[in-house]
């Protein structure tokens, strides 16, 4: 979902009020008549045929927004897309909070993920009962947009960095969603956001370039396999371009994600992503033929202008007056509406086949002790010594930090029921208290000019923040927690809320910091003397339309704080009241054990529409951390965020180390249960750790291929690898062996505790015409074992896995040779190894006599691609003189004497055709005029010197601006 412009911000109230209004249970029929589109014994398709007959064509068009209306004279209530569910049902109520998505992949469980998404899936249910005034069973999740870049703010809401590890685990969410029944679903998951979405940095105007190669073997990979299976019932387009053309009118919506399944998909816009197609994309001049456009590359339901539905069936309705669109162009997105909402058994008597269930399934028994297990199951153990798992008879315990004794949520997180924090659940494990402490300090500000303190308001609702005593009295103080970046906020000891800003004042209201602009946040910026500025640094002031000061000192003679210019800005003495480290230290000291609980605010340390700046901890955090351990050697760090962390030399300097994402109402409990043994850790890490920021290109860069990026291309040593994860037991592994159907590999539980054990099949194919990953993950499995036990583990995989997207003849090929094919415990940890001799294709050389997309190049340097035009193809442009293309192993035969392409660019320029290297033999040189639009295409031609023979690399030396959709050497 997209955040409001500034505009909106006071809608969001709104917005989400009419969300948790909207949905029901069992519409009433508006007469007795027994319509064949409410008889649950005709096939799908005749239901969706007779009540499309029976729409009228205004109604069928306000069928096509997010809102959909009530059509009282067939007695038809409303219909909404859009409840999210990401890690559990959010927005509308207390509900079951499970770990964040990343942390449920860290399970690497299908099983689990499979129950999880059953039961968010029963509590989506639950709440349909609540909402009589329509359906919203219609769920924006997963999330299966690729964890190629750890800095991405949304890391959080995806599963990994690889496709197959995604697409297993999206599945067996959706299969819970949905029920595994098809026709009869219990909710539709529409799967986010198609397609290569991976930055918030301007992401409505940027383009993701993907190579073919990319594009097919990477992000697609990771959407089609839910899809396929029919665990998802659509896709929502994201907000980015994706080759120069916006992913709202992408044509691969009909193109390409349709054909995976012979099921009607419901595919949806990202919240409003259509009216970006005339602003700030300026893709169409106008409203009705953006919308047209997005509807003919298959989008169905429009997320725009929240509520409000009128700007989209204008703009329908008048594509259709301009011939944009035909009435056979709505028909056939009404049905694929439709087909989903007849299989939810909105239109059946009782609510079909999951109408029974009600809210008694909401936050049960039984999901708190899934939600424990799955933040258990996804807790990766880092880092081990002796002293793990801990002892219960060691009960003289300290939990220390940040989030010691707190839960944060996110943005797409339910409201928590209840809060177990990591002290409260080791507390309840050792059944007797334990020492906390935050480690953050508690600081006074003091006007060195006035010589008054800034004081807060007492009470659930505080006051706005006024310099009025000479005393740091308990309302003037402030717990300074310090996230990194220079960024802290400031809870108020007065009435333990943090401070806000409200447009108006800075007011101590809040529980935690959140909202879509997070307005918690400031920043205490050290001056020449000694003193400091507040700076305000609520996300609005990241915007474009922000324009106030940002600096704060008192506005009035009351002395209240408000925002002015930085020379007006107040000088603050900075007392510290309660220096955190020295009672963090306080507490640990002389203790059996400390457990120190750092990490992350999800609110602040990137999240949607802001990625991260760096990855490493905070620099208090680093320093609680060490003072901590120095004070007591038996320390077990927990790192509590959504993302993989430069942890610098920490990593080597304690005893031991977990990693948790922010992970639900049961997080304190599932720690307990980990560190004291009643669960063996068996959570493996599904992005790579990297040492540092400098092991990552720019996040715009989404050709992992060329930029050796993932565990499948990088070649640096990764701080953790992916698939990484530790146990308090130990496994080995036998021989591996071709099987029927794949390979299997004995594995033996060596140590004296039960344990799961991860066995990831990965392979390498050794030589080959193109650029090969070093490692690919093609299957996995979980394994439990006794103490000394042995199972015999069976790792599915067929030839046809082993293909790669030819781009000499747009397809999958595979090829002939040797491939290795390793078992182990993470992409770095082989325990057993063989080698397939596969027998398959060679790829011939290139044949450029035919035509060719100029997109299938084997290289390129300053090359960006765009759309060829705005409905369809993909070209290639240059981004400065000298841009190149590589098209590898190309015969030429007895000699090619001319060179032909199609050109478009809105100056002149040339393309050079070189042989062997970008500053090869020449042999030859097209001069192009210039076109009258980047996608007016013109045919120009040259001739080709006799060296242009035999068999060898053919380079494209492009100027500047120069677009190239084809070409031909003849």
């Amino acid at each position: 979902m997209k955040g409001p412009r500034r505009r909106h911000r006071t809608t969001l109230a709104v917005v989400f009020t009419l969300i948790a209004a909207l949905g029901a249970t069992v519409p009433a029929a508006a007469d007795t008549t027994q319509y064949p589109f409410r008889d649950p014994t005709l096939p799908v398709g005749k239901r969706v045929d007779d009540l499309l007959g029976r729409l009228t064509l205004d109604e069928k068009i306000s069928l096509l927004h997010q809102y959909e209306p009530a059509i009282p004279r067939l007695g038809i209530q409303s219909f909404r897309t859009g409840t999210e569910a990401l890690h559990g049902v959010a927005w509308l109520g207390k509900a079951t909070v499970f770990p964040q998505a990343v942390g449920l992949a860290s399970t690497w469980d299908p099983a689990l993920m499979e129950q999880v998404g059953s039961a968010v899936g029963d509590e989506a249910r639950g709440f349909q009962q609540q909402r009589p005034d329509g359906w919203g069973l219609n769920l924006w999740a997963p999330v299966v947009n690729l964890l190629r870049d750890p800095r991405w703010g949304r890391n959080e809401e995806g599963y990994s960095e690889d496709p197959e590890l995604t697409g297993a685990l999206s599945t067996a969410y959706g299969e819970g969603l949905t029920g595994g029944d098809p026709d009869h679903l219990k909710t539709a998951p529409t799967l986010k956001h198609y397609l290569a979405y991976n930055n918030e940095v301007d992401r409505a105007t940027t383009s993701s370039d993907l190579r073919p190669r990319v594009e097919k073997e990477y992000d697609e990979a990771a959407f089609k396999p839910a899809i396929a299976a029919d665990a998802a019932t659509g896709v929502m387009t994201s907000y980015n371009l994706v080759n120069g053309r916006p992913a709202t009118v992408n044509p691969d919506l009909d193109d390409e994600v349709r054909t995976w399944t012979g099921q009607n998909l419901l595919n949806v816009t990202d919240a409003f992503a259509p009216g970006n197609l005339v602003a700030p994309q300026q893709y169409y001049p106008s409203i009705a033929e953006g919308d047209a456009a997005a509807l003919k590359a298959g989008v169905d339901s429009f997320t725009d202008n929240s509520a409000d539905s009128g700007p989209t069936t204008t703009a329908i309705n008048s594509a259709l007056q301009q011939g944009l669109l035909r009435v056979s162009d709505i028909d056939k997105a009404v049905s694929d509406i439709l087909s989903v909402r007849v299989r939810l058994g909105e239109f059946d008597p009782g609510g079909g086949k999951y109408g029974s269930i009600d809210a008694s399934v909401i936050d049960s028994p039984a999901h708190r002790q899934l939600a424990r297990k799955a933040a258990a199951e996804g807790t990766v153990l880092l880092k081990k010594s002796v002293s793990l798992p801990l002892k219960t008879t060691q009960r003289n315990v300290a939990v220390v930090g940040p989030l010691a004794d707190t839960l944060y949520t996110d943005w797409y997180s339910g409201t928590l029921p209840y809060a177990v924090t990591p002290a409260q659940g080791i507390a309840a494990k050792l059944k007797a208290p334990v020492a906390t402490s935050e480690g953050v300090d508690r600081i006074a500000l003091r006007d060195t000019a006035t010589g008054k303190y800034v004081t807060a308001g007492t009470g659930d609702t505080g006051a706005p923040l006024q310099e009025t005593t000479n005393t740091p009295a308990p309302t003037a103080q402030f717990d300074a927690f310090d996230w990194g970046s220079g960024i802290v906020t400031l809870r108020s000891a007065a009435n333990g809320k943090y401070v806000g800003y409200n447009w108006s004042n800075f007011v101590n209201d809040q529980t935690q910091p959140g909202g879509w602009y997070v307005q918690q946040q400031f920043k205490l910026e050290r001056q020449d003397d000694g003193t400091y500025l507040l700076k305000y640094a609520g996300y609005e002031t990241a915007e474009s339309w922000w324009s106030n000061p940002v600096y704060l000192g008192p506005t009035d003679a009351n002395g209240t704080l408000g925002l002015v210019s930085k020379d007006q800005a107040a000088h603050y003495a900075k007392d510290v009241v309660r220096d955190g480290i020295d009672d963090a230290v306080a507490a640990v000291k002389g203790k059996d054990t400390a457990v120190v609980v750092i990490g992350s605010m999800p609110s602040i340390n990137g999240r949607e529409a802001h990625d991260r700046t760096d990855m490493s901890l905070a620099p208090s955090q680093e320093a609680l951390v060490r003072a901590v351990h120095r004070a007591n050697p038996k320390t077990v760090v927990i790192v509590e965020n959504s993302y993989p962390t430069t942890l610098g030399t920490l990593q080597q300097e304690v005893p031991a180390l977990l990693w948790t994402s922010h992970a639900g109402q049961e997080t304190g409990n599932a720690l307990a249960d980990v560190l004291y043994g009643d669960v063996n850790p068996s959570g493996r890490l599904t992005q790579t750790w990297y040492r540092s920021d400098a092991d990552l290109p720019s996040i715009l860069d989404y050709d992992i291929i060329k930029s050796d990026r993932t565990y499948q291309y990088f070649q640096g040593t990764p701080l953790y690898p992916f698939g990484y994860g530790l146990s308090y037991t130990t496994f080995r592994y036998g021989t591996l062996k071709p099987v029927a159907g794949g390979y299997e590999v004995p594995v033996t539980n060596t140590g004296t505790r039960a344990g799961d054990e991860v066995v990831q099949l990965y392979t390498h194919q050794r030589t080959s015409r193109d650029k090969e990953p070093l490692k690919q993950l093609k299957a996995f499995q979980r394994v439990s074992l006794k103490p000394g036990e042995t199972k015999t583990v069976h790792l599915r995989i067929q030839q046809k896995d082993l293909a790669h997207w030819d781009v000499t003849r747009s397809k999958w090929v595979v090829e002939s040779g040797t491939y290795d094919v390793m078992a182990g415990a993470s992409s770095a940890d082989i325990r057993a190894r063989t080698t397939w001799q596969v027998h398959g294709e060679t790829i011939p050389p290139r044949n450029l006599s035919r035509t060719t997309r100029a997109e299938n190049f084997d290289d390129y340097s300053a090359i960006h691609l765009v759309d060829e035009s705005k409905a369809s193809g993909t070209a290639v442009g240059a981004a400065a003189d000298g841009a190149w293309l590589k098209f590898a192993d190309t015969q030429l035969g007895a000699g090619a004497t001319t060179f032909t392409a199609r050109v478009a660019g809105t100056a002149t320029g040339t393309i050079e055709v070189r042989l062997g290297s970008p500053t090869g033999k020449l042999a030859g040189t097209v001069h192009t005029a210039a076109t009258s639009s980047s996608y007016d295409y013109e045919t120009v031609t040259a001739n080709l010197s006799g060296a242009a023979k035999g068999r060898t690399d053919v380079y494209l030396v492009l100027s500047n601006g120069l677009r190239m959709s084809t070409f031909t050497v003849r």
